[in-house]
């Protein structure tokens, strides 16, 4: 029996999931999941992330990530048959950064089995604190970085994505000028995934394209640090990263201390990536042309791409693919928070929002922008919902709703370059058959509901499995690697309507209009109006 161990640390939990790939067997074996604010309280999280006065502010605490590493691996010992697992790998929130002094190493590699991991650590760290994807303080820093190499387009073109504030490189341009003493202690700057890949091995782990590519640091095309980048970030930063790697690489063979600890064999450690990137495997998107459309509090477009295209306007981030391609993606900050605002001013249950979908015809809501909050794509800073052509009848106010959150989508991805044909559906609001119907209609492509749990451990495990079949000179298609974990449910089929489609192919240029409109002030949408309702008289 072969298993194959994949991990998660996300903002809020840790989780596993361990398949058994044994010739034709293909199944999940184990899966858990804990909280960190339940297991661990004493580190003070909220949600995962530690209290701060700034609201800008958003970090959480390396030792807990390694406490609660060091339980699952207890717990998982417990369960299953551990002895069993033969390569681990692991996903982490993008973005996060640890700061280890010079004593990491030698800790790091000489953990003693019989002390808890979490009590070893405590001197290793020259910043106790840990930034992660929720910090917004560094717009000063983004813009220097960006002046520095050339302005957002080139470091848009270069990296994959203009600066953002939640990204490393910029956090770390931060810490070095506001703590340049601690900076300069600083011996290696991981990211979340390599710091605990690092302590799985007992070794300093590389960090993989994908993660990497989240830093804007990394050159996307070259898969390399780009000396330019580095070097507007901060003073002498490019002996303190781990170098780059592609996802398949061998960090080296789990530490005595998880073996003689727990039992573990030596088993095969994977370089970890991003939960993005594990999450493209883990939904299945391994060719070009099928996307997913995770529709959760956000709702977020992503999926393969055979070449690493940029929008000029820095719209979406591109980053490396575990499968050695690249993957767009493009969020939007507005999902089921918007819906559930809209449905609840409605006073709709969401039998009534779904009835209401059905029976009003398309584009009878007008348009609706719901910037309940500061949007991400397009750049909204100043929140507000816009509303456009509104009609009497208060149920086409829910068809407006989503048929301007599909447009939105499908308008702003299509930066990807990808021609779609097929869409994964997951998240809450796709259990809701006439929103994906919508959806269909507007992209013209066929859509599918995913059942998947944990797409980022699930495409963790899968990265582990398909890691050791190519260390072993065996390797194996990205599409065989995820054939039975990630199968779309093939009931859950809805087909576009061909008619529908062209006239909301028509429609989107009504859309795009308002948007601009309500961004910044472009020509009246009435206009847009008028011509697409004398292109409608004319066919």
């Amino acid at each position: 029996m072969a298993l194959y161990l994949g991990l998660d640390s996300s903002t809020q939990s840790l989780s596993a999931v361990v398949l058994d790939i044994t010739g034709d067997r293909r199944r999940m074996v184990h899966a858990e999941s804990f909280q960190f604010d339940a297991v661990l309280p004493q580190y003070g999280t909220r949600h995962g992330v530690l209290p701060s006065p700034d609201p800008r502010v958003a970090q959480s605490s390396p030792l807990m990530w390694a406490e609660a590493l060091d339980m699952m691996l207890a717990r998982l010992a417990r369960d299953i048959d551990v002895r069993q697992i033969t390569a681990v790998c692991g996903s982490a929130q993008q973005h996060g950064s640890v700061y280890l002094n010079r004593q990491a190493t030698e800790a790091i590699g000489a953990l003693d089995a019989s002390r808890p991991l979490v009590d070893q650590l405590h001197g290793i760290f020259s910043r106790s604190e840990s930034p992660i994807w929720m910090d917004s303080s560094t717009s000063e820093e983004c813009a220097e970085i960006a002046a520095a190499v050339g302005g957002d387009t080139e470091l848009a073109r270069r990296t994959g994505s203009r600066a953002f504030e939640r990204f490393t490189g910029p956090q770390i341009r931060r810490f070095f000028k506001r703590s340049p003493h601690a900076y300069e202690a600083t011996d290696r700057i991981h990211l979340v995934s390599s710091y605990l890949a690092s302590l799985l091995a007992g070794r300093h782990a590389s960090i993989d394209t994908g993660d990497g590519s989240g830093m804007n640091l990394m050159d996307l095309a070259a898969g390399e640090w780009w000396g330019e980048a580095v070097a507007a970030t901060a003073p002498a930063l490019s002996s303190k990263l781990p170098p780059v790697s592609v996802s398949w690489t061998l960090v080296g063979a789990l530490a005595p201390y998880w073996q003689h600890r727990y039992g573990y064999p030596p088993a095969r450690v994977i370089v970890w990536s991003g939960d993005n990137p594990c999450s493209l495997i883990g939904t299945g998107l391994v060719r070009e042309g099928v996307i997913a459309v995770s529709m959760g509090t956000s709702d977020t477009v992503f999926g393969l791409m055979n070449e690493p295209r940029v929008h000029e306007s820095g719209i979406g981030h591109v980053s490396g693919s575990p499968t050695g391609a690249f993957m767009g993606l493009t969020v939007f900050q507005n999902g089921s928070l918007a819906r559930e605002r809209v449905r609840e001013s409605l006073g709709m249950s969401w039998a009534d929002f779904s009835r209401a979908l059905h029976e009003t015809v398309p584009t009878s809501g007008g348009i609706l922008l719901p910037w309940f909050e500061p949007e991400i794509t397009p750049r909204v800073s100043a929140p507000g919902v816009r509303r456009f052509f509104a009609s009497d009848d208060r149920r086409t106010t829910a068809r407006a709703l989503i048929e301007s959150q599909q447009m939105a989508m499908c308008l702003h991805s299509s930066w990807m370059g990808v021609q779609v044909h097929t869409i994964h559906a997951t998240g809450g609001a796709s259990a809701n058959r006439e929103i994906l119907q919508i959806m269909a209609d507007v992209f013209g492509a066929n859509v599918y509901q995913l059942e998947v749990t944990n797409s980022a451990a699930l495409g963790a495990a899968l990265r582990a499995a398909h890691a050791d079949a190519s260390a072993d000179a065996h390797p194996v298609s990205w599409p065989d690697v995820v054939r039975g974990f990630v199968e779309p449910v093939a009931s859950s089929l809805i087909t576009p309507d061909a008619g529908r489609h062209a006239l909301y192919d028509k429609w989107k240029a009504v859309y795009a209009a308002c948007e601009a409109h309500a961004l910044d002030g472009g020509a009246e949408p009435e206009l847009a109006l008028e011509r697409f309702r004398r292109e409608l008289s004319e066919r």
